[in-house]
């Protein structure tokens, strides 16, 4: 097994690999965490998986087990050659050395994936790009059924927050529009190679058929971030630093209209309610 410590331990050496700490490269190295994240993604025979910065191997071997195809996005290109070894086993992996916010997510899942019953993305994701690569595919990807990634303990908190708590933010909108989010379970420290400064936790994050909310996603999902931007302050602080101190007023008026207090902080507000408020603000041409 390839995440064991002694195996770990054993191809470094022999690669004389050193960590990019600027890759956020930490690598698993307890089976039982990797065993518990494939059953987790409930992969079968007829799934098809996304890995991103799958490392030496550890848990694209595990998949790989159980998985119809696996393929894995690895933008360290020292890898490559370490992944042509540890993975010459299991045909039905292939690792692409590109950055999956700059791949035609898409187009890979048409072009790999065509006979497979569902698309999973599973990985051990580098927690300092978690939230842009979730948002990114999200926002530009269709075909995924679901998620179940390893990121910051901190991260997770946020994605199933509720509405009013500190780790409520543009992110959990984000996530609770397109999916259903469950965590899994919290992962220690000592099972990381380097070991990380944080705790780490698994999530599960499912594609939604239906959606909540009617949304203009493009413009609605900017505009919510705008009113986090500065977390201490009203909503109307937020709103009067994106718009201009000149809006003060039209936006306060475009709140009303909304049946929302302006005085109100961003993280009280539901999803509806930001919808509601977006739509009163696009009517005021306030924001797009």
């Amino acid at each position: 097994m390839i995440g064991s410590p002694k195996k770990t331990f054993q191809i470094l050496k022999k690669y004389g690999f050193h960590f990019k700490k600027s890759l956020g490269q930490n690598f698993l190295i307890d089976g039982n965490i990797l065993n518990r994240i494939v059953t987790g993604a409930d992969v079968a025979g007829n799934t098809g998986v996304i890995e991103i910065g799958p490392g030496i191997g550890s848990l694209t071997e595990a998949l790989a087990k159980s998985a119809k195809k696996v393929v894995a996005f690895e933008i360290d290109d020292r890898l490559l050659p370490i992944l042509a070894d540890t993975l010459s086993a299991y045909k039905n992996v292939e690792v692409i050395n590109q950055d999956i916010l700059k791949a035609d997510v898409d187009k890979v899942i048409e072009e790999k994936f065509a006979d497979c019953e569902k698309v999973m993305v599973v990985a051990n994701l580098p927690y300092y790009i978690t939230t842009p690569i979730l948002t990114h595919l999200l926002e530009n990807t269709s075909k995924i059924d679901g998620y179940v990634v390893m990121m910051q303990k901190e991260v997770a908190n946020r994605l199933s927050a509720k509405v009013g708590t500190k780790d409520y933010n543009s992110l959990t909108i984000l996530l609770s529009y397109y999916t259903d989010v469950e965590y899994l379970f919290t992962v220690p420290k000592k099972v990381f190679v380097p070991t990380p400064n944080v705790e780490s936790a698994v999530v599960k994050i499912m594609t939604k058929n239906e959606h909540e909310v009617d949304i203009d996603a493009e413009n609605f999902f900017t505009f919510v971030r705008q009113c986090f931007a500065q977390r201490r302050k009203t909503l109307l602080n937020n709103l009067v630093a994106t718009c201009g101190k000149d809006k003060k007023e039209e936006i306060i008026v475009a709140c009303e209209k909304a049946g929302i207090d302006s005085a109100r902080r961003s993280e009280t507000l539901t999803i509806v309610e930001f919808n509601r408020l977006h739509k009163s603000m696009q009517e005021g041409n306030l924001v797009k």
